[in-house]
């Protein structure tokens, strides 16, 4: 049994995909990019400011499954230039209790949707 996830507080689809499903207790959400949901504009001022995007969008589809980032058991972050590492992760860290934190991994990619630099992605159990 899968339930299909949407929130108008996170960019909306552009695709055959949705925001997240939950199947059980497990919420998989697709990859979040710095889209401003209430405008529909990219946010790439600095890689800090694009991150933070990512990161209040996928709080956003969390909090529509009600769960946070307590919930996150694993992430994927998908960045263009690995150099962007740092400023990356630093932004990710406020979002997560370090005894806490999930697993993930980090990729660099040739490209993202839109040409950003940073998609996250976060599977979360209740």
């Amino acid at each position: 049994m899968k339930k299909i996830i949407t929130t108008t507080k996170a960019p909306a689809p552009i695709g055959p995909y949705n925001q997240a499903v939950l199947s059980g207790n497990t919420l998989y959400t697709s990859g979040q990019i710095a889209i401003n949901p209430e405008t529909g504009e990219l946010v790439l001022d600095s890689i800090l400011k694009e991150t933070t995007q990512v990161m209040e969008n996928l709080k956003e589809v969390l909090a529509a499954a009600e769960m946070t980032f307590e919930n996150v058991i694993k992430t994927s972050i998908f960045i263009s230039d690995m150099n962007n590492f740092g400023e990356i992760n630093a932004v990710y860290g406020q979002y997560f209790n370090e005894e806490t934190a999930p697993a993930r991994e980090t990729v660099e990619v040739a490209n993202l949707p839109k040409f950003v630099n940073v998609e996250i992605s976060a599977i979360a159990v209740k």
